[in-house]
């Protein structure tokens, strides 16, 4: 049977917090009576994770883990949501799993006051505990966005919950990847007509970011610049 939530969790050279982020989420989600499955999408590990994941799948039916070999955010986390089962879908990231996210997202989804939620770090009541520079990233992120492609909402990457049948479609037209798939995900979804509803997130990370900032600028801005080209001047 398929189960009602499906988390979707991409994680790359996790070892230090894999086994204790994993069975926090599953001791919340098992407190809320939620029949669910966590995916972990691993991309490109160096270190132990594959190991722990392959340990910790073995021991509860309820989690799920694949390999990508190349590390690619984009990748691991579209190939997670189209293994998907459940009815909705959650995107986390490893060092958040920050369940006041589901417990406000779920109802807004079950209700269908909305196809897709997505926690902003940005929207109005949020707090964003991260360095200054990359706060500020995020700004300079989202109004790229709003330039070259029209993007209206304050955030596009982190958390998100969506109904998988409604977003399925959208995510099988999504065309770059690394970390602008996730914005690509949420600005197909807006221009489509769904249902895409922000609300604020409290941010408070566990770890520092497994890659540098600066590192992936020039991926961005390739990414950004493909989604101008296939977006507005082919208009697909």
């Amino acid at each position: 049977m398929a189960p009602h939530l499906t988390v979707v969790i991409p994680v790359y050279n996790e070892e230090s917090i894999i086994a204790s982020a994993a069975e926090e989420l599953r001791q919340g989600l098992d407190a809320r009576g939620l029949d669910y499955e966590i995916i972990f999408a691993e991309n490109g590990s160096r270190d132990a994770t594959p190991a722990i994941l392959e340990e910790l799948c073995a021991s509860n039916p309820r989690l799920r883990w694949f390999h990508s070999e190349t590390p690619n955010y984009g990748v691991a986390l579209k190939a997670g949501i189209l293994k998907a089962r459940g009815t909705y879908v959650i995107c986390d990231e490893i060092d958040l799993c920050d369940l006041t996210f589901y417990d406000a997202a779920l109802p807004r989804l079950e209700r269908g006051e909305a196809d897709m939620v997505v926690g902003s770090k940005a929207a109005k009541g949020a707090s964003d505990q991260r360095p200054l520079i990359r706060r500020a990233a995020t700004r300079v992120h989202n109004k790229l966005l709003k330039v070259a492609l029209g993007f209206q909402g304050t955030d596009t990457h982190g958390l998100k919950a969506f109904r998988r049948e409604a977003l399925l479609p959208v995510i099988q037209k999504c065309v770059v990847d690394m970390d602008v798939f996730a914005s690509e995900f949420v600005i197909r979804a807006w221009r489509e007509g769904l249902r895409v509803m922000e609300i604020p997130i409290q941010l408070h990370e566990k770890r520092q970011p497994s890659i540098h900032l600066f590192k992936r600028v020039p991926n961005v801005l390739k990414n950004v610049g493909k989604l101008f080209y296939v977006i507005r001047v082919r208009g697909t």
